[in-house]
């Protein structure tokens, strides 16, 4: 049975973390946590997927800074999703989408997604009412297609209030070094908040399922956002998934022994320990 989808109205948008201190070490325990489990993702060739979708200023890029500045960039790419280019326009909307996929051993991150379609492309009548209603079912057969290929996808809807957002954009307007981000765009949007989020409430409903259900964190706070967010991507990416690392190959552990005269100790991997995983290093 699929999970209960999540409802916007529903979030508590009051949620904080009071203190610094504790944020600063809760992010940095989920760091690391998720650092171990992209690690077991490259040694066992899994692969990951985080979808990131929300509102105008609501800190996606806050939390995908958050997110991956502790991961080995190797084996983590982020996708910005902005308008199709000249040579993707014509070609079935999830074609930029497949070219894209994580390759054996990484993780994928993309900042905005395939849920286009049924927003932005839905209130903004880029697309025809039955092309988006048609869309449903073909992002739910994607992602099962994914999902049933191994897989593990991850959706997070950041969800702010009007006045939060308003905020926000004051913010940036008024700091010369963030006026890139509030775009014509995101002022126009505004007057489309209730249409925009009854195609949220509708796209969870319809597609939040048992493999790849939705998660809405309320991001009042980006403390909190930050901190949920990632305990979400830690949850879901390392369920079921062992992060001890990988016994020594036996063919290095004699080369080390009989060429450069290492003893066992020195070549066999010691868990790290300690109470602030912020301070260890790789």
């Amino acid at each position: 049975m699929a999970p209960k989808p999540p409802r916007l109205g529903k979030l508590d948008m009051s949620t904080r973390i009071k203190d610094r201190n504790d944020y600063e070490t809760e992010l940095a325990e989920l760091q690391v946590r998720i650092l171990r489990i992209q690690q077991t993702y490259f040694h066992e060739k899994r692969r990951g997927i985080i979808v990131f979708e929300g509102w105008d200023a609501a800190g996606k890029g806050g939390v995908i800074r958050r997110l991956t500045e502790r991961l080995d960039p190797r084996g983590c790419k982020v996708w910005p999703i902005a308008a199709p280019k000249p040579e993707e326009q014509g070609r079935h909307y999830l074609y930029r989408f497949w070219t894209r996929l994580p390759e054996p051993g990484t993780l994928a991150v993309f900042d905005r997604s395939w849920y286009g379609r049924v927003l932005v492309e839905r209130v903004e009548s880029l697309a025809s009412r039955k092309e988006w209603e048609r869309a449903y079912r073909e992002i739910n057969e994607f992602e099962a297609m994914l999902t049933n290929d191994g897989v593990r996808i991850v959706k997070i809807f950041l969800h702010i209030t009007p006045e939060e957002q308003l905020g926000r954009f004051a913010e940036r307007l008024s700091n010369p070094y963030k006026r890139w981000k509030l775009t014509e765009e995101d002022i126009r949007n505004r007057e489309k908040w209730p249409q925009y989020q009854d195609a949220i409430e509708e796209m969870f409903e319809r597609t939040s399922t048992t493999k790849a259900p939705w998660y809405a964190v309320a991001a009042n706070q980006k403390w909190h956002a930050r901190v949920e967010t990632l305990g979400i991507i830690a949850r879901r990416l390392g369920k079921g998934v062992s992060v001890e690392p990988p016994p020594i190959d036996p063919k290095i552990q004699i080369a080390a022994l009989e060429q450069l005269g290492l003893p066992l100790k020195a070549v066999v991997h010691q868990p790290e320990s300690g109470s602030n995983p912020a301070e260890k290093k790789d």
